[in-house]
């Protein structure tokens, strides 16, 4: 019998062929490489997702979690909750692997719920819980054409449901945020650099229409660069000569370390706002790991891993993470979390049964305040509810949220009603540039 956080890299590898089983009653055990039969008298929820990643193991430690406090309060209408976890090793894109570990959680756990990250697979999973006709929450992959599915064949796909922003709400609260951003500087002249990576494409042309024809930005600069390139110098100089004002970058992984020190360096005479920086940098580790010099740069994060109380749930669910785990969550963690601590059980609760149909029409009527959000709803294509509420301003629905490093401490920008609830302002850099 093993704890739960001490898998090793090797015994992670082999979890495509054996399970993780995370038994969670008073007690808690944890229990690695099991064949025993789990009681009837369970939910039992399975957790698809790359368990060799950082991401993978904090949304794996996250289920968990929610697990054992849900166990605590009796569980969920009297039922313990036991967590199975499959490695897809989907870094790697093996869709052999991936299809693998989800046949084996939906037959050989036979698992009532799921909670993973389709990734690029997300017909496939659509297919195969049609099949089984069983729940999956989506915690990681924002395609829109996923949920589109839902509208246009809801019989098959009305099992889908994705629990974290879509791409077009994540492109919206760019251009959102840009937007305020002009408001408060009067900054007009945008450049966008990018990650040459598949991701980065789709938000490029986005961008290199609407902030030029739609809201009337002058972009002078856009350029892609190899993922490795760890020497920004060349491209801050092209910026620089483009005369740009705001510089929107989208940097997944370690290369936005380089690309921000960089910047301070230099003391390149613009902002760093919007667009994407890797938790890395704009997660509460990227004060040290930038020795600071992330400083005045904004990119967007979940509340709950900046440390803002965005709701009564957000610090209390941080603060239990820490004690559990030791670190602090991601926003796929917080979101894992989320969906087993409160939507699914407030579902159960409501329906009264476990009956799929039953907990999918609950599904459809969720309005609950979670952790990452005031008033958690589902859209009629099983995505989540953003923007204003029209009938309880005070219950506004997920958004975006842009936070500045300010002196070792992420402080909210955008939105401006979150901005101005905190008393937050915006800062610029103390070397020249076009705030003097």
């Amino acid at each position: 019998m093993l704890d739960s956080k001490a898998l090793t890299k090797i015994q992670s590898i082999i979890l495509i062929a054996v399970i993780v089983v995370a038994a969670v009653g008073v007690g808690a055990a944890y229990v690695l490489l099991s064949q025993e039969d789990q009681s009837s008298d369970t939910i039992k929820i399975g957790v698809l997702t790359d368990l060799d990643t950082t991401g993978g193991r904090n949304r794996w430690q996250a289920v968990v979690l929610a697990a054992e406090q849900l166990n605590k309060e009796g569980g969920i209408l009297g039922k313990q909750v036991e967590v199975v976890g499959e490695d897809t090793d989907s870094e790697l894109g093996d869709a052999t692997k991936f299809n693998l570990a989800l046949t084996r959680l939906l037959t050989y756990h036979n698992v009532d719920f799921i909670i993973g990250d389709a990734g690029p697979f997300g017909f496939m999973v659509q297919e195969s819980i049609a099949e089984h006709k069983r729940i999956f929450f989506e915690i990681s992959s924002s395609q829109d054409e996923y949920t589109q599915r839902v509208l246009d064949d809801y019989d098959k796909c009305k099992y889908f449901f994705r629990v974290m922003f879509n791409a077009s709400s994540i492109f919206q609260g760019m251009t959102d945020g840009i937007l305020l951003l002009r408001e408060l500087t009067g900054f007009n002249r945008v450049g966008i650099l990018a990650q040459d990576l598949s991701w980065t494409k789709g938000i490029m042309e986005g961008l290199d229409y609407v902030l030029p024809e739609v809201y009337g930005f002058e972009l002078v600069y856009k350029d892609v660069f190899p993922p490795e390139i760890v020497d920004f110098s060349s491209y801050y100089a092209a910026v620089e000569s483009a005369g740009v004002k705001v510089l929107m970058p989208l940097i997944a992984g370690s290369g936005a370390i380089p690309f921000v020190k960089e910047y301070s360096d230099r003391q390149s005479p613009m902002v760093i706002y919007g667009g994407y920086l890797s938790h890395q940098v704009a997660g509460p580790e990227g004060w040290v790991n930038t020795d600071g010099k992330c400083e005045y740069t904004t990119s967007g994060i979940y509340p709950i891993s900046a440390g803002y109380p965005l709701t009564s749930k957000t610090l209390p669910v941080r603060e239990a993470y820490i004690d559990r785990w030791g670190e602090i969550p991601t926003m796929q963690g917080a979101t894992a979390y989320d969906t087993l601590r409160y939507i699914l059980p407030d579902a159960i609760r409501r329906a009264g049964t476990l009956d799929t149909d039953a907990v999918i029409q609950s599904l459809e009527t969720t309005s609950i305040e979670i952790s990452n959000a005031r008033n958690f709803v589902f859209t009629s294509s099983h995505d989540l509810m953003m923007g204003e509420n029209p009938n309880d301003p005070e219950a506004e629905y997920a958004f975006v949220i842009y936070f500045q490093w300010q002196n070792e401490e992420l402080v909210p920008i955008y939105p401006k009603k979150i901005m101005e609830e905190a008393e937050a302002t915006y800062l610029f850099p103390p070397w020249p540039g076009p705030w003097d």
